[in-house]
C-alpha cells in the first residue's frame, strides 16, 4: 500500500493533470486548428501522427524540459534559476497566440496557487509567470519527483489537445480516447528526453507550427484562442 505522502503527491499530480484545473487549457488547440484547415489534418490517423510529432519536436525539448528543471529549482529555492527559466520561456515564443497563452494560463495558475499555498503570491512577486514555471512550483510542491511531475504536465497537455482534436476536425469520443492512449504510450519516452536536456539542448523551434499559429490570428470561424 502507498504510503500518506506517496498517495497525496499521486492525488496532487491527478489535480494538476485534470483538464478540469481552471487555467483556461481548453480554449487553446496549439496550432492544431489552423493545421486542420492548412496541414490536411484531417482525419484521426493525420491527427494522431501531428500530436505525437509535437509531442517529441515541440513539447518535450521546450516546455516540458523547462518544467523537468524549474521543479528542481523551486524545491531548492532557487529564484535565480527559476527566473532565468521563465525569461526563456517568455522569449521563445515564436507566435503572438503562443506567448499569450503562456501568459494567460501562467496568470491563471497563479489564482489557483494562491488558494492552495499561502507563500504563492510572494514566491511570484514581481515574476510575470509563465505557465511552465508555475506548474512547475506546484509539482514541487506536491511532493513527487521530477519524472512523476513531468509525466502530469504531459498528460495534462495531452488531454487537451484530444479535446481540441476531437472538436476541430471534428472526431468522435472513441478517435479521441484512442488517440489519447497512443500520445500516453508516447509520454513516457517524451519526459525522458526532456529530463535528459540542459541549457545547451533545450529548444523551441517548430517554424512550420508558428507560421500555422501566425495563420490562425486571421483564420475565419475559430473555435480555439490558438
Amino acid at each position: 500500500m502507498a504510503s500518506t505522502l506517496d498517495a497525496r503527491a499521486l492525488l496532487q499530480l491527478i489535480w494538476l493533470a485534470s483538464p478540469a484545473l481552471p487555467v483556461g487549457g481548453f480554449s487553446y488547440s496549439e496550432g492544431l486548428e489552423a493545421a486542420v484547415e492548412w496541414a490536411g489534418v484531417n482525419s484521426e490517423q493525420a491527427a494522431t501522427a501531428w500530436l505525437v510529432d509535437q509531442m517529441h519536436l515541440s513539447l518535450a525539448p521546450g516546455d516540458l524540459a523547462v518544467v523537468a528543471q524549474a521543479i528542481g529549482a523551486w524545491a531548492g529555492g532557487d529564484g535565480e534559476r527559476v527566473r532565468a527559466l521563465n525569461t526563456w520561456v517568455h522569449t521563445t515564443r515564436e507566435s503572438a497566440e503562443f506567448l499569450l497563452q503562456t501568459q494567460q494560463m501562467g496568470r491563471s495558475f497563479l489564482e489557483w496557487l494562491k488558494l492552495h499555498h499561502e507563500d504563492a503570491a510572494a514566491c511570484f512577486e514581481d515574476l510575470p509567470a509563465s505557465y511552465p514555471i508555475a506548474f512547475a512550483f506546484a509539482a514541487a510542491r506536491s511532493g513527487a519527483d521530477v519524472q512523476a511531475g513531468c509525466l502530469a504536465f504531459a498528460f495534462g497537455w495531452a488531454e487537451n489537445m484530444i479535446a481540441a482534436a476531437v472538436k476541430a476536425v471534428p472526431l468522435g469520443q472513441s478517435a479521441g480516447q484512442r488517440m489519447l492512449a497512443r500520445l500516453a504510450r508516447e509520454i513516457p519516452a517524451a519526459v525522458e528526453d526532456a529530463l535528459a536536456r540542459t541549457d545547451d539542448t533545450r529548444q523551441a523551434f517548430s517554424p512550420m507550427l508558428a507560421i500555422l499559429s501566425a495563420r490562425h490570428e486571421s483564420q475565419y470561424s475559430r473555435l480555439f484562442r490558438s
